[in-house]
């Protein structure tokens, strides 16, 4: 999606999601005809047209103009810049108190998310990161697209190929003689776009499909179900934004995003994040919080009311009838104490030690000044796997290291202390380390803004080495089944 446009006049896209996943590479480096500027520097001169002498910016001269790191809620923008950027996304041109003028530039906005996913919904929309002047609801409905970032992955070594390949520059020419074609029309023949979906909904989705099928199939030879597959993406994509919108904005109404093909059948459409977080989706967080509360009980009065009407066959026994109810889970009781454990002994796991205490902590302190070998990394790693576990989809936690620098290999212990931070992209875990260069630090503890302190003589280091036996080792798999070195772990609850 983010080639489109390139070969699509005036599309509009926006991408967030989170770093080094190449979001601006791809606009700086892929063609000569596009332009990366940061979200930060555009003025309206620069990239419209300057008054004093008539010249005309950024948008008469590329094809694609796209803004770097143009997320961030501290940022600010020049109000007349953001009107005269939406008249020019919704109609294609732009007036500075002179003739009107017209330009085929496509925008593309990138930036970094500062949360996940689940967070972002049950909290706030998708489009929370962006700058307050354009987290407005005008200009989000000009987008024709939202990619989701946050299904990219990283940028990756063995991602590139060893093998041929077309020059770039020969690629970008082919693409930009693609701009004035129109493949949108090629879905006709297959299926129809509901008619319940506005204008301007259904020109984002036709300029996205038009893109995706210039890209793949330029010169034709498409199947049904490769269009089917296009257009599900196109629509998703179009969804994305109206259905944020009508969250940040009670005046736009939920539309149906369907489709219906030769059998008349209709086909529904729903984003990754509808069908992974139901629970947050439909959520309008710009409500009071009251209104939000009263919405979830009188639908599930409803479903209580329908489950009490059924009834059981003639002749069959009765059963109990089904109930949906609010419920909160029975928490543990922590306490404070000291515990010790024996040599070669079985069943513990990080999550049985540190779980209950860590659980509600949005900031873990983890103090060891001996993460530095390879299995003491992974020891790290598989905590960090034990708090995304653990915590709600939607909770963000930052765990933070505190270690001594490696003298031997310091190079690989960055490497893989860095490696950890970039698995846990996305996971709602932001994963940070620094080194303790003062070389007196011995203490190994986890503290947790709950006011938890946990005391560990082994620090995460309790685990004898498991058996080699080619991957297939539960003690390898599993940290109940591997022996235990002799430990002590000390529970205290920290005055806040």
């Amino acid at each position: 999606m983010r080639l489109i446009p390139f070969v699509e006049r005036n599309f509009n896209i926006i991408e967030l999601g989170p770093k080094g996943t190449g979001k601006s590479h791809i606009y700086s480096e892929f063609s000569p005809h596009g332009q990366l500027i940061s979200g930060g520097e555009v003025t309206v001169p620069k990239l419209f047209v300057n008054n004093s002498n008539g010249r005309i910016g950024l948008v008469g001269f590329w094809d694609v103009v796209a803004f770097d790191e143009f997320a961030g809620r501290e940022k600010k923008a020049n109000k007349a810049l953001v009107d005269i950027m939406k008249n020019y996304m919704a109609n294609k041109s732009f007036s500075r108190g002179v003739n009107p003028m017209g330009a085929e530039a496509s925008f593309a906005f990138v930036g970094n998310t500062d949360h996940n996913v689940p967070f972002m919904l049950k909290n706030s929309d998708l489009f929370e990161a962006l700058p307050p002047q354009f987290h407005d609801s005008a200009f989000i409905d000009r987008l024709h697209a939202y990619l989701p970032g946050w299904e990219v992955d990283v940028i990756r070594g063995e991602m590139f190929t060893s093998g041929f390949g077309f020059i770039v520059d020969y690629l970008a020419e082919i693409l930009r003689h693609l701009r004035s074609e129109d493949f949108s029309n090629r879905a006709d023949k297959y299926f129809h776009v509901s008619q319940q979906i506005s204008t301007r909904d259904r020109d984002a989705i036709f300029k996205t499909l038009s893109g995706y099928l210039k890209l793949l199939f330029p010169n034709g030879g498409e199947t049904e179900e490769d269009v089917e597959d296009l257009l599900r993406l196109a629509m998703e994509s179009r969804k994305r934004v109206k259905d944020q919108l009508a969250r940040i904005d009670s005046t736009y109404p939920d539309v149906d995003f369907h489709y219906t093909g030769s059998d008349g059948q209709k086909r529904p459409i729903a984003t990754v994040e509808e069908e992974e977080f139901p629970q947050f989706y439909h959520l309008k967080p710009a409500l009071d919080p009251k209104e939000q509360r009263q919405g979830a009980d009188v639908v599930l009065r409803e479903v209580n009311r329908a489950t009490d009407g059924m009834k059981q066959p003639d002749g069959a026994g009765s059963a109990p009838t089904l109930r949906i109810v609010h419920s909160v889970p029975a928490q543990p009781k922590l306490e404070e104490g000291h515990k010790v454990f024996t040599e070669n002994r079985k069943g513990i796991s990080y999550d049985s030690l540190f779980g209950p205490y860590i659980d509600g902590a949005k900031r873990i302190i983890v103090t060891d000044p001996y993460i530095r070998f390879f299995y003491q990394i992974r020891n790290m790693m598989e905590f960090v796997e034990m708090v995304i576990r653990r915590k709600a989809p939607e909770d963000q936690v930052a765990v933070h290291l505190v270690t001594g620098p490696d003298d031997g290999n310091v190079a690989q212990q960055r490497e893989l202390l860095e490696s950890i931070s970039t698995a846990c992209l996305g996971s709602g875990v932001d994963f940070t380390w620094a080194f303790d260069t003062s070389g007196t630090a011995h203490a190994r503890d986890i503290v947790t803004d709950t006011g938890w302190k946990i005391v560990l003589d082994r620090g995460l280091d309790i685990f004898q080495a498991p058996v080699k036996s080619g991957g297939f080792s539960l003690g390898d798999r599993l940290q109940e089944h591997r022996m235990a070195k002799g430990f002590y772990v000390t529970y205290v609850k920290l005055e806040k």
